[in-house]
């Protein structure tokens, strides 16, 4: 039976299910010989794997990688991976421990992109200055959603609105859309009060990602948990608030008390890879009024007597329509989004007939 160091592998973030299932995989595949490590940071070829003492480059196994391909899947920082060295010296990723937890985004066109593996925690960050966003803030926590990971809002750059009022109204703003019981805290990330306000979730084993779009002030909060300047940071551009994309790679730190923090990009576009019951659970105020419709079956359009036009903001609405469109889209087969894509072509081919007859055009 493949023996685990876990004292050293706490401070990464280990966890009794995460030995258990180790020492089932290594059993079945022969893996006895290799080492329970954890992913810290991943790079085109080469992957960086710690051992809670040392870190070392790595490569994955051809055949591991195949099968992640197979599975419509890939590695991801947090991921615990059996590894082990061959006659060279060289360091070999045999096999993946499945993830309790695993985030993952989709492109534009429809294909899955894993962020990150085994977080307890995300922390989404959101700055009030030009960055505030709360329909890009909605797409992150369907993201979450449904995953098992617990999402905690930070409003960062506190320090940068001008008055109490101000920061209360935004506040309450985004309370009115926010699932019930979201939890939200506006700190300025550069402050060391923000270790004091998140230290529930920065328990020994814990590991939480911090995501956000560039600029937001995620890096800088890395750094302030860490007690060091270990991440890049860089201000935003004065014209739109935006960030220049300063962290380029996902990676995983350890803390001082025991918890692990995963660092992360910018995201340029984000499509959660939700179904529709994440999404609806994102919107938690929709199904909360769509029994006081008047129809039973009413999609909250534009039928009459619709009580969740009446009690929901209509940005907030387009935005639950367009990410239930997206989930529905990316449970269709090929075949299905082609002919949607047809149906759609036809639409727009009746619609332009119909507006030359209106005009007198032959």
């Amino acid at each position: 039976m493949m023996n685990i160091d876990v004292e050293p592998l706490r401070s990464m973030g280990l966890q009794p299910a995460i030995a258990q299932q180790a020492i089932a995989l290594a059993a079945a595949h022969g893996l006895n010989h290799a080492r329970l490590v954890r992913l810290v940071a991943l790079h085109r070829e080469t992957l960086r794997l710690h051992d809670g003492r040392t870190e070392r480059e790595a490569r994955a196994m051809p055949r591991l990688t195949r099968l992640l391909a197979e599975a419509d899947d890939m590695l991801a920082v947090g991921d615990w991976v059996l590894a082990a060295e061959d006659a060279h010296g060289d360091c070999w990723v045999h096999a993946r421990v499945p993830p309790l937890t695993h985030l993952v985004r989709r492109d534009a066109d429809g294909r899955r992109h894993p962020v990150v593996s085994n977080v307890d925690t995300a922390l989404l960050v959101m700055g009030l200055d030009a960055d505030f966003n709360p329909r890009r803030l909605e797409r992150f926590l369907a993201l979450v959603q449904g995953s098992g990971v617990q999402p905690v809002i930070v409003l960062s750059k506190a320090d940068s609105v001008p008055d109490a009022a101000t920061l209360y109204c935004r506040i309450q703003e985004l309370r009115a859309r926010m699932p019930a019981g979201a939890e939200m805290i506006a700190v300025d990330t550069r402050d060391t009060d923000c270790v004091e306000r998140l230290a529930h979730h920065l328990g020994e084993g814990r590991t939480l990602v911090l995501m956000g779009s560039s600029g937001a002030g995620k890096s800088t909060l890395t750094n302030t948990l860490l007690g060091a300047a270990l991440q890049d940071t860089g201000a935003v551009r004065e014209s739109d608030g935006r960030g220049q994309h300063t962290t380029t790679a996902r990676t995983l730190f350890r803390l001082a008390g025991g918890a692990c923090v995963i660092d992360t990009p910018g995201l340029r576009a984000l499509r959660p890879d939700a179904d529709a019951a994440d999404v609806a659970a994102t919107f938690d105020d929709i199904a909360r009024l769509a029994p006081a419709c008047r129809f039973r079956n009413c999609a909250h359009q534009g039928e009459p007597g619709c009580a969740v036009r009446e009690g929901v903001d209509d940005d907030r609405l387009r935005n639950y329509h367009k990410l239930l469109r997206e989930a529905r889209r990316d449970t269709m087969s090929a075949l299905e989004r082609q002919q949607q894509v047809a149906l759609w072509k036809a639409r727009g081919r009746e619609g332009r007939t119909r507006l030359k007859m209106k005009r007198g055009e032959s």
